[in-house]
């Protein structure tokens, strides 16, 4: 099974691009899509999605990992689950024995639709930490140490900054403990500016997570400002990278030279400069060892350093 949380509505039967209620499904791998007749309760569902999780032990008792793929702006819940299944698969080829999860919120699947997808990911932002994460983090149990992990790709990325942003103004959350391990920013679809060390607009993102990488291509096409979706917004982390003022558990990993280098056998698709990441080999492997979380970040085989003082995919 693939399990999938989406906050999407149902019209006539089928999954929508609009807001909606959350709904737990567990997606059998030979469909290409999920389906309203794959919800399961919400009870079956985390504890579905806990036990596979375990692969291994900590202090005698069971561990674990579970990877939340958050995906971006036009994303079919078809391209949803294609993507879903290749970091899975991608994962598990380099050992990764976790589970691989993924936060399904209303994109619709229109390249035009930018700014009503922007709008529908902060309405359902919260959700992601409200009825996911924190909900983990209450199913911690001494005798069983699982740690979550956010994979976010493009607008996905600010669907994460959001939540964790909403999170801590809402008293009902805030007072909860919560947090996750690893968050991973693929072509970030967010300002460069705003992840600076002490903006407000992500400072509960990075006190709530043990790292931050943030994975930026500057041949990303569809993170260019001339990009006609996206005339008036600032130059975006996926592209440029992080600022220099982050803090500490932030780091750059430019994958500029690597994707020039391999870009002939990343295909021909005219957006593969912004989606590439989910079929190389390469890049997956070095998500797996940030998942991992047990060899200092610039030892990583997949890493070489810069003379900019940022960290590489090594080409």
């Amino acid at each position: 099974m693939d399990y999938v949380f989406s906050v999407r509505n149902i019209r006539r039967g089928a999954f929508g691009s609009e807001p909606g209620a959350s709904h737990f499904l567990a997606v059998p791998q030979t469909v290409a899509a999920p389906d309203p007749a794959h919800r399961i309760t919400k009870r079956d569902w985390f504890a579905r999605v806990q036990e596979e999780a375990k692969s291994g032990t900590f202090g005698g008792h069971p561990s674990g990992d579970i990877v939340m793929y958050v995906h971006g702006y036009n994303n079919s819940q078809t391209t949803m689950l294609a993507r879903h299944r290749k970091i899975r698969k991608g994962l598990e080829a380099h050992g990764f024995g976790g589970v691989v999860v993924s936060f399904d919120w209303p994109s619709a699947d229109n390249a035009l639709n930018y700014l009503e997808d922007r709008t529908d990911a902060k309405k359902t932002a919260l959700r992601l930490v409200d009825e996911g994460i924190s909900s983990f983090a209450a199913l911690q149990r001494p005798d069983c140490r699982i740690n979550v992990h956010l994979l976010a790709h493009s607008m996905g990325c600010y669907v994460v900054r959001e939540a964790f942003d909403d999170a801590d103004d809402r008293p009902a959350v805030a007072a909860r403990s919560w947090s996750v391990s690893q968050v991973m920013l693929v072509g970030a679809d967010v300002s460069a500016a705003s992840l600076a060390d002490g903006n407000p607009k992500s400072s509960s993102l990075y006190r709530h997570c043990v790292r931050l990488t943030n994975y930026f291509n500057p041949f990303d096409n569809v993170l260019s400002l001339s990009n006609i979706k996206r005339i008036g917004v600032s130059p975006r982390a996926g592209r440029i990278g992080l600022p220099d003022r982050r803090p500490e558990k932030a780091v750059n990993i430019y994958c500029g030279d690597y994707f020039d280098r391999h870009k002939d056998m990343l295909g021909d698709h005219p957006n593969v400069a912004h989606s590439w990441y989910f079929d190389d080999a390469h890049f997956l492997q070095d998500v797996f060892l940030t998942v991992q979380g047990v060899m200092d970040r610039h030892e990583f085989p997949t890493r070489l350093p810069t003379t900019q003082g940022n960290l590489a995919l090594r080409p």
